[in-house]
């Protein structure tokens, strides 16, 4: 079987970078004459077919977007993807929803399958660690706008600063009496929780409260786990004061695992979460949490891929928006 050819490669045949070579397909950006002729030659030496996405580009864009996200029972990404499809269809824009289960193969099998046909663009909201096939096709030339997450490589994205979210929100636990924190927190190979994790600590450190690992509930197997570490705990006699919760869903889970054990939230024990979810509001008592622009990052998001489309290659360098959080205060934190 004779290998895929790809922008990289009739690039590298150029000398020239992916982005060039896709300029010259869409026949936009200033591509002077002699680097536009090594690229065609490259194109024919090779004999590279320009997949249906750049051909599409070539005569018209087809105002199709695709979203990319981990999980859609997880309560935060449905909310982002409602700020990008309000965006998207305001602009004329068809969002095409990709729900990959957190599962990195099933995330590649979409970006595989949907480059290959009329989709004018990405956004990548999941929060999976591998990022080898989104620098992929940044260099390829399409379009990427990444939501929640960041690579040091130069792609636009809209995040929060969860370092300093975690860590005003651990402060907050502090000013107010709390001395023994506990924290649930989500796996640190994924960039979010580990920086909520080292605001934790940092935060802990600053006020001079010695760091105590036996307060560390690490997930296990979801987020059901932290019922069962949460109760291990308590039956440990290892009672903390109060626990910051790096997600909503962990904070409700462990409110639920605290009441089993008949104690108190907050006269016992406060929780703090992260998100702001909607059924925050509502569970008993109302979670304290850290509030997200769930929304706003979504249709920034949208606006920041559209603005790319729309681009002629030779736009400004690459930005990362970071927008703020709110602490909210309810009925379960003194």
């Amino acid at each position: 079987m004779s290998p895929v050819i790809n922008l990289k490669d009739v690039g590298l045949r150029a000398g020239v970078s992916a982005s060039t070579v896709s300029r010259v397909l869409r026949d936009k950006g200033n591509v002077n004459e002699k680097t536009k002729e090594k690229v065609l030659d490259a194109i024919k030496t090779l004999k590279y077919s320009p997949n249906v996405l750049a051909q599409g580009l070539k005569l018209g864009k087809t105002n199709t977007i695709a979203l990319l996200v981990p999980s859609i029972h997880n309560e935060i990404f449905p909310v982002i993807a409602r700020g990008v499809e309000n965006v998207a269809r305001k602009k004329g824009f068809t969002t095409i929803l990709c729900n990959t289960d957190d599962d990195i193969a099933i995330e590649k099998e979409y970006v595989a399958k949907l480059k290959t046909r009329y989709i004018d663009g990405f956004i990548v909201a999941s929060m999976l660690p591998e990022s080898d096939y989104i620098r992929a096709l940044h260099e390829e030339g399409f379009p990427v706008v990444l939501i929640s997450r960041y690579y040091e490589e130069k792609i636009d994205a809209v995040i929060i600063d969860n370092y300093q979210a975690a860590y005003d929100g651990v402060s907050y636990l502090i000013r107010t009496g709390h001395r023994k924190i506990a924290i649930a927190c989500g796996p640190r190979e994924l960039s979010i929780y580990k920086h909520r994790y080292q605001g934790y600590v940092d935060a802990l450190k600053a006020a001079e409260i010695p760091f105590d690992p036996a307060l560390v509930l690490m997930e296990t197997a979801g987020n059901n786990s932290f019922y069962y570490l949460m109760q291990n705990l308590l039956k440990k006699g290892l009672r903390p004061d109060a626990v910051f919760c790096t997600s909503d869903p962990k904070a409700i889970i462990i409110m639920r695992a605290i009441r089993d054990m008949r104690l108190d939230i907050p006269a016992d024990i406060s929780v703090l979460g992260f998100d702001n979810i909607e059924m925050s509001a509502f569970v008993d008592p109302p979670l304290s949490t850290i509030s997200q622009p769930l929304y706003e990052m979504g249709s920034l998001g949208a606006h920041k891929l559209i603005d790319l489309i729309g681009g002629d290659g030779d736009r400004r360098e690459p930005s990362v928006d970071v927008l703020a959080t709110d602490l909210i205060i309810r009925k379960s934190t003194k």
